[in-house]
Parts: structure tokens; C-alpha cells; sequence
């Protein structure tokens, strides 16, 4: 089988199948737009700050009235939900672009429906964005490292574990040595070693994935917890000199770190910050664009096939695991060389599991994976800023909003995501 053929046979698309979920979800949300965005809906204005006051470049506040942009984005909704059903009773499903605009929409008009409702009815997008950066960043690696796993047909359940690993040797190995990026390169190194195991008893051993995966977090969580109790917590002259790693500075790009909103958000970032940047690019060209990404693709889809050219499929499951958990290991190092100053027991909070549900909303696609982690980053940074606005809507309810989208995510809402063909199936040559 030559390339062309692999390449032909991972591009084929699957019939459709009508689903009526699709359009009855979007109709059920579309009427919740229109009873409380719209009837329902506050009588103030939703001002949104696009600058800061220390910006060199100052753009006028966004004025919207509340009510008003309700029932304008109610209609579209409603509109959209309609065009769902129109394309699902005719061709079996919803366009991408369907759902996807209704979900922008969506959430456009709850975030003016919840600031028209603020005390203060204003909110500062840099400052939404720029803190959803400190959630999205680990997020975007941890769901980077589930591409490079499952995209050689290996689930990879230890990302929470992977994170949680690079964190705490990061921290530990930084205020051993001072370094920062000694830190950071020991953390790549603890990613490797849980990722090692994953790949040994997964691969070699065929244990089933998401049991080795459900362990490793477990164990890692246990083994950082002790160590964290037993080393990081120990005084020297009244200080714990275990747990003060070196920080990573932030290196504003000139010019285009003055741009509103995106100059704050992407171009004022650690090394780490931009990393992220590079290696989204770097693994969707590499996966798409060139002779190795395909060889993986073959293996995640067609390991048979891929096996008859020749490729080692267990070999290269092997390595892309690995560097599953290089990338991994250096976001968990974002935790403590960036975002905070220390190590704490289980401080990941999760992270792992939503990185994982990013990947799944994002298709197993890396660019698609880094956008589904920035939504689930400011969604989780809107219930602060919100909190702090003096918001009537409860705080549980806004604490939940991360966890709400993860269930969405995996649930298919925005369209049934379909995982490589032998993501989980270990591969035994007969």
C-alpha cells in the first residue's frame, strides 16, 4: 500500500447519519435565549473595556444595550436553530458552521445578558483574557500531549498525572538549583517517566489504556502529595527553601504587545506562554503537512495497513507517547514557575481531564484543541471577574460553567467527533 493510498483512505469521509439531537438541542437553548435574554433580560447596558489604563493605545469602551442585544441574539439563535433542522431533515446533520455560529452567539449574548445584570455593569476584556491565559496555557499543553498520544491510536488518561508530575518537579528541582530552566527541563523529564509507564504497560504489556492512565494519576497525585509533606515542607532557618522555585519572566514582544486585547493576551507571555504558541503551529504542520505526521495518522487509523509499508506501529505509538509527555511535563511547569510561586498538594485542580475534553471538542486537531482551551480558560476566569462585579447569578453556578462545557464537549454538541479509528485498540502482530 503506497502513501497516496494511506493518505487517501485517512481523508474518507463517513456517511452521514440523521440525527435529530443536534436540532432539538439548539432549539430547546434558542428558547432559553428568547425567554431570558430577551423577555427576561436586563433593562441596563453591558459596557465591555477593551483598555487599560496603562495601554498606549486607548480604544473607546463597547456600550451594548442588554435587552436589546438579547433579542437580537435570541433571533439569530432561533434563526440558526431552525436552519439546523432544515439541513438535518435534508442531508443528515447540521453544517459545522451552523453549530458552531450558534454557539458563538450563545454565549455572546449570555455574557451581555449576565453584565447587563452586574452592579457595575462593565467589564474589562483584557482582564478576561489575559487571566484566562494563566487557566488556558497548561491547558493547551495538556491537550497537545492528547494529540500526540491518541493520534498514534493511545488514550492518554495521565495527562492530569503528567501535569501534576512537571509541576512539582519543577518547582522542587528550580529552588534546588535556582534555575528556572533547570526546572523547566526537569519537568519535561518527569512528564517522559509517567508517560514512560503509560507507554510500557499500555503498548508492550496491552494493559488496557484508561485503567494504566486512571492509576498514574492516582499514583502520581499520592507520590507528590508524600513528597510534597515530606521534603517541600521541611524548614531551613524558618524558611522552606524546597518550595520557592524562580519565576519566569514575562518578555513583552515591542509594538505588538501594545495592541488591544490581543497584544496583553498573546504577546505579553513567558517563554512558556509563546512555546505554546510554536508548538500548536509546529504539531499541526507536522501532522498534517508532512511524511511523519502521516505515518501517525496511519497508525492511529489503519495500524494493519500502516504495518504492511512497513512502519513500526508500536515503535512509533512508543515515541509519540513520549513526547506526549515531554510537552505535558512542561505545562505542568507553567503552574509554578509562571503562574504561582509555589507548589501545592494536587494543584492541577483537574486541569488533566478538561484538557482532555478540549481535545475532544477541538476534533483531535491541534489548533482546534488550543481554541476549545481558551474558551474553557475564560469560562473559568469569568467567574471571578463576575464575582468581583457584584453579579446576582449565583457563584456556584458561574464555578460550574468549565465542568458544564467539558460535558458539552464530550457529548458531541457541536457535532459528532470522531476519534481515530484505533485510538485505545493496543496493536499485537500477528
Amino acid at each position: 500500500m503506497s502513501a497516496a493510498t494511506l493518505q487517501e483512505s485517512l481523508t474518507t469521509d463517513r456517511l452521514a447519519v440523521r440525527s435529530w439531537r443536534p436540532p432539538i438541542i439548539l432549539g430547546v437553548l434558542a428558547l432559553f435565549a428568547i425567554v431570558v435574554f430577551g423577555i427576561l433580560g436586563p433593562g441596563g447596558n453591558a459596557t465591555f473595556r477593551l483598555s487599560q489604563d496603562g495601554d498606549a493605545w486607548q480604544v473607546p469602551n463597547l456600550v451594548v444595550p442588554a435587552q436589546g442585544f438579547g433579542w437580537f441574539a435570541a433571533l439569530i439563535c432561533a434563526a440558526l436553530a431552525v436552519q439546523a433542522y432544515l439541513q438535518t431533515k435534508n442531508v443528515g446533520r447540521p453544517a459545522k458552521w451552523v453549530t458552531m455560529t450558534f454557539t458563538v452567539v450563545f454565549v455572546i449574548g449570555l455574557l451581555v445578558w449576565i453584565i447587563g445584570g452586574t452592579k457595575t455593569q462593565n467589564i474589562t476584556v483584557v482582564g478576561l483574557f489575559t487571566g484566562a491565559m494563566l487557566i488556558t496555557t497548561p491547558l493547551v499543553f495538556g491537550s497537545l500531549s492528547g494529540v500526540l498520544c491518541e493520534r498514534s491510536g493511545v488514550v492518554n488518561i495521565a495527562i492530569e498525572g503528567q501535569l501534576l508530575a512537571g509541576a512539582f518537579t519543577a518547582a522542587l528541582v528550580s529552588s534546588m538549583t535556582g534555575n528556572a530552566f533547570a526546572g523547566l527541563f526537569a519537568a519535561a523529564l518527569a512528564g517522559v517517566l509517567v508517560s514512560f509507564l503509560l507507554a510500557v504497560f499500555s503498548i508492550k504489556y496491552v494493559v488496557n489504556q484508561i485503567i494504566v492512565g486512571v492509576v498514574l494519576n492516582v499514583l502520581v497525585s499520592g507520590l507528590t502529595g508524600f513528597l510534597f509533606e515530606k521534603i517541600m515542607k521541611t524548614k531551613v532557618n524558618g524558611a522552606t527553601i524546597f518550595n520557592q522555585p524562580a519565576h519566569l519572566p514575562d518578555l513583552p514582544i515591542p509594538l505588538l504587545s501594545e495592541i488591544p486585547v490581543l497584544g496583553p493576551t498573546f504577546f505579553r507571555q513567558s517563554i512558556l506562554g509563546y512555546l505554546m504558541i510554536v508548538l500548536v503551529i509546529a504539531i499541526w504542520f507536522g501532522l498534517f503537512r508532512t511524511r511523519w505526521g502521516l505515518r501517525v495518522r496511519a497508525v492511529g487509523e489503519h495500524p494493519k495497513a500502516a504495518d504492511t509499508v512497513g512502519i513500526n506501529v508500536n515503535r512509533t505509538r512508543f515515541l509519540n507517547v513520549l513526547a506526549g509527555g515531554a510537552v505535558a511535563g512542561i505545562g505542568g511547569a507553567y503552574f509554578t514557575l509562571v503562574a504561582v510561586s509555589s507548589f501545592s498538594k494536587d494543584m492541577t485542580g483537574g486541569l488533566g481531564f478538561i484538557a482532555l475534553a478540549a481535545l475532544i471538542f477541538g476534533r483531535w486537531n491541534p489548533i482546534g484543541a488550543a481554541l476549545a482551551a481558551l474558551l474553557f480558560g475564560v469560562a473559568g476566569n469569568l467567574q471571578s471577574i463576575l464575582s468581583l462585579a457584584g453579579t446576582p447569578i449565583d457563584g456556584q453556578f458561574l464555578a460550574m460553567l468549565p465542568y458544564a462545557l467539558t460535558i458539552l464537549a464530550v457529548s458531541g454538541f457541536v457535532g459528532k467527533s470522531r476519534a481515530p479509528a484505533a485510538d485505545g485498540e493496543p496493536y499485537v502482530k500477528g
